[in-house]
């Protein structure tokens, strides 16, 4: 059933194709897009990317019916029309963030139960002080990389907001210097479409897996691999390739995303951290259209009638943002947002991810407390995918701070992945003049460690 809005549809309308949700147009304006999309009613018909129709959500109401009725509404992928009807352009970036794999994201039932509860378990045993302190370690050596510049200007995006959540996460997951960097070039490389990217994560991931096998440590990689759901190694990749890429990004976008409304001009002084990462989730989603559901059989949304197993893509930047919820939104929970889904595939770290964006914020503004955007807020660009929410580039100005010392391990920090034994004399100086220039994970322990 094809329903077509009466006006404000912009170029592209299901008259003469679908509504792109992808391209600068989109990235400029993807509030107008969702504006023009509820002319259709809860949901309409876009190209989430060239010749790659989904039916999306852009109902809160309609959003967390489809999120917690998994019965009619499944992840598996392999039920797709378009992969068995030969339409899924094979080469599409559509494929690498839709197709199937054995994790949670796209399982159902019994098989989501088993992999979830591994998952959540693990999560569980993270100390949530000692993930503070990671957080904030973390943030003093990348603000003393750039805080010193003598011209007292930094770009936050890629200087803080994208290294911070890879370095927490590398030490969570018990990554030793050497996997950590390729950890870290894979995840990177993912989000901005470098060739073999996915190669040299999985690469890592399974050379992680290998060590762990041998030498066992307190990390979230070892508590995986022994909990009794007794997952296959394969298992325990593909839930590290979603815990490692799936909460890096977004929480890069939240951190960037907190810092400019906290910075920006419209946001009012005195008001906590919490208010602008909370502001954040509601507002700027940091994963704004994901979560592809499949109906076991044709479905009404609204007027519009989907056929069983085609794809139905959550806008969870369009359902906060629904009209119709923002009159009452003042009666709900701060919590309430679908920035962490909702449902039994609702985000299983939500709370560790809430408080790693507080501290990384707060860190950048003790650290520098004169800190100030060079551009307002209004005029931030940012990127083109219908996937993410994230700024592409945040400039900021501050007073440069003096040169800071190397930093020895606090004996109350995070215990550190295993690092090779230190050499002695020439030797040692020796080696480290063949060693090829280390990564940043390398570079952030070497600091912690006072070298």
């Amino acid at each position: 059933m094809q329903q077509h809005p009466e006006s404000g549809i912009p170029a592209g309308c299901p008259a003469h194709g679908n509504v792109p949700l992808y391209g600068p147009a989109f990235g400029s304006d993807p509030e107008g897009h969702y504006a023009s999309l509820r002319a259709f009613g809860p949901s309409a018909p876009v190209d989430i990317a060239p010749d790659v129709q989904v039916e999306l959500v852009t109902s809160y109401d309609a959003a967390l019916y489809i999120l917690q009725n998994p019965a009619t509404f499944v992840r598996d992928s392999r039920r797709w029309n378009a992969v068995h009807e030969g339409r899924l352009p094979e080469d599409s970036p559509a494929v690498p963030m839709m197709a199937y794999r054995p994790n949670t994201l796209f399982t159902d039932g019994a098989a989501h139960a088993r992999l979830r509860q591994a998952v959540t378990d693990s999560l569980a045993t993270v100390n949530e002080l000692q993930l503070v302190r990671q957080t904030q370690q973390s943030a003093a050596y990348l603000i003393g990389q750039f805080g010193s510049a003598p011209e007292g200007q930094a770009e936050l995006m890629a200087d803080y907001a994208q290294p911070l959540p890879l370095l927490v996460f590398s030490d969570l997951f018990g990554c030793p210097p050497e996997i950590g960097d390729r950890v870290i070039s894979g995840v990177t490389g993912i989000f901005s479409g470098t060739p073999n990217a996915d190669h040299i994560l999985g690469g890592a991931i399974t050379e992680l897996i290998d060590l762990k096998r041998r030498h066992p440590g307190e990390d979230l990689t070892t508590r995986l691999m022994n909990h009794p759901a007794r997952l296959t190694d394969e298992e325990v990749l593909h839930q590290l390739v979603v815990l490692l890429s799936g909460g890096t990004a977004p929480l890069a976008a939240a951190i960037g995303t907190s810092t400019a409304l906290y910075l920006g001009e419209s946001w009012q002084a005195g008001l906590p951290v919490e208010d602008a990462v909370s502001h954040t989730l509601w507002n700027y989603a940091p994963i704004a259209n994901y979560a592809t559901h499949f109906p076991v059989h044709d479905v009404e949304i609204g007027n519009r009638t989907i056929r069983a197993n085609d794809p139905i893509t959550i806008s969870f930047a369009a359902a906060n943002t629904d009209p119709r919820l923002t009159v009452h939104r003042e009666q709900l929970s701060a919590k309430a947002h679908l920035a962490f889904g909702a449902g039994p595939h609702t985000c299983p770290a939500k709370d560790p991810a809430f408080m790693i964006t507080v501290a990384a914020v707060e860190s950048l503004l003790n650290g520098l407390p004169d800190v100030e955007m060079r551009v307002p807020f209004k005029d931030l660009n940012w990127a083109s995918s219908p996937w993410t929410r994230t700024l592409l580039g945040l400039p900021i100005r501050f007073t440069p701070r003096a040169a800071v010392p190397p930093r020895t391990e606090p004996a109350h920090a995070v215990p550190r992945p295993h690092a090779a034994p230190h050499r002695s004399g020439t030797a040692q100086g020796t080696a480290r003049q063949q060693q090829p220039k280390a990564g940043l994970f390398s570079r952030f322990l070497a600091w912690t460690r006072g070298e």
